[in-house]
């Protein structure tokens, strides 16, 4: 039988991300001993109140509307209302299995030059390939500390014609680190003047480690779609429910999304979505789990930067999320020395010789030849972790008091910057 797949899929693979986790898991099988700093799965349980609502709502099995459980997306626009003093109604939101599945939809129905910065997470631009749209990077650097810059997106934008779409991650996903609110005014500003949309994936902005994430729709109400969802603030990845923000400006947009999504997933599982009203609803039980959850974050990030830092390796201390992305490019001569050319060649052979899981820079869009990874800090027990900061009186947290917790972190450490100072 003949078989032609379309011809964009010929150099996309499965997710960078996937493919660590199961080479992760594959070692492991082999008895192997992985550090796990791939995979950014948080690693706190889903809240027991969020977990009890679903075993409750477990006989539910009727399909719920298209856009979502009314009751879930009232509570979620009331969240944004309350919280971060957005202008929303139940009728902005949609309800997709992940917000991953959402932002592909998006670039389905649009007409558009999508804009991804670089870095950036690993799922954008395979997205925009698989759907044939034309789509740029926007080149940052470790000096503009990640962060796109005002005028290279203006000059991007002057360039291009029709529709754009600019990706805005943040707390980003590799590097951990978030814009100020001065920064959100500018890019706002050019993407107003240049017939520029933000699509806004804010889903670790509730695990800012400070707790002051600021929207870029304040700046663009009109212009700015918001993905997020409970995969990394409420631990719940697998669960798949990501949530969309659609301001009224753009309604011929929301209603594309939903035929569309009519036509794919149907609707989130109704247990899920049931379960996760709770999740939004209950502010004193949530905000308890996001105060331990962000300060143990902070304290394990800020021990993963001191010690990464100390050994002459550059990098910026995180916001928010659980990741760092470090640059290993002060240890090049060494590692040119083991045979390592590339950010790819580099996280492999680290792997193999340590077991010290890390993804290559290049899997985010940067240069092969740029020894930059992402290092997500999520390889300790995350239930132990909470009890723990639970359990203490100190307003000033600390890394001693997760000893218990800390070792796999320590050693996965330990093995990396060993294995990179070593000289072959």
């Amino acid at each position: 039988m003949m078989v032609s797949i379309i011809p964009q899929l010929k150099n996309i693979g499965k997710s960078a991300t996937l493919q660590i986790n199961e080479a992760s898991s594959d070692l492991e099988k082999k008895g192997r001993k992985v550090y796990r700093f791939g995979f950014g799965q948080s690693p706190f349980p889903v809240p027991a109140l969020v977990v009890n609502e679903l075993k409750k709502y477990a006989n539910e099995k009727s399909y719920l509307p298209v856009e979502g459980l009314h009751r879930l997306r009232k509570i979620v626009a009331d969240h944004y209302v309350n919280e971060e003093s957005l202008n929303f109604t139940s009728k902005n939101i949609l309800i997709g299995p992940g917000s991953k599945e959402l932002m592909y939809i998006l670039q389905m129905v649009l007409d558009c030059t999508v804009i991804i910065p670089s870095p950036s997470w690993v799922s954008y631009k395979p997205q925009s390939i698989i759907l044939n749209k034309k789509h740029i990077f926007l080149d940052t650097s470790y000096k503009s500390k990640w962060k796109i810059t005002t005028s290279l997106l203006e000059e991007k934008c002057k360039k291009i014609n029709g529709l754009k779409l600019l990706i805005l991650n943040y707390p980003n996903n590799p590097t951990g680190l978030s814009y100020t609110k001065d920064e959100l005014k500018s890019i706002a500003n050019i993407c107003k003047e240049n017939n520029t949309l933000i699509l806004s994936d804010e889903i670790y902005s509730r695990l800012h480690h400070r707790n002051d994430h600021v929207s870029v729709s304040k700046f663009y109400p009109e212009g700015t779609i918001i993905t997020s969802g409970l995969s990394k603030w409420c631990g719940a990845g697998g669960w798949r429910l990501g949530t969309m923000i659609i301001p009224d400006e753009l309604e011929k947009i929301k209603q594309a999304i939903i035929n569309v999504s009519s036509e794919t997933f149907s609707c989130v599982s109704s247990p899920i979505q049931y379960a996760s009203v709770v999740a939004y609803q209950d502010k004193k039980y949530i905000n308890d789990y996001l105060f331990h959850s962000r300060r143990i974050l902070k304290v394990i990030g800020d021990y993963c930067y001191e010690e990464l830092k100390n050994a002459d390796i550059k990098l910026h201390k995180q916001d928010g999320g659980f990741y760092l992305f470090p640059d290993f490019s002060n240890h090049s001569s060494n590692l040119h020395s083991k045979g390592v050319r590339t950010s790819s060649q580099f996280c492999e052979q680290l792997l193999m010789d340590t077991g010290v899981a890390l993804l290559p820079g290049s899997a985010f869009g940067r240069p092969e030849n740029e020894f930059t990874a992402r290092l997500a800090y999520v390889n300790f027990d995350g239930a132990k972790a909470l009890n723990l900061s639970k359990k203490s009186k100190n307003i000033d947290f600390s890394a001693s008091e997760l000893a218990e917790v800390l070792n796999p972190v320590k050693t996965g450490l330990k093995f990396l910057i060993d294995w990179l100072i070593k000289k072959n």
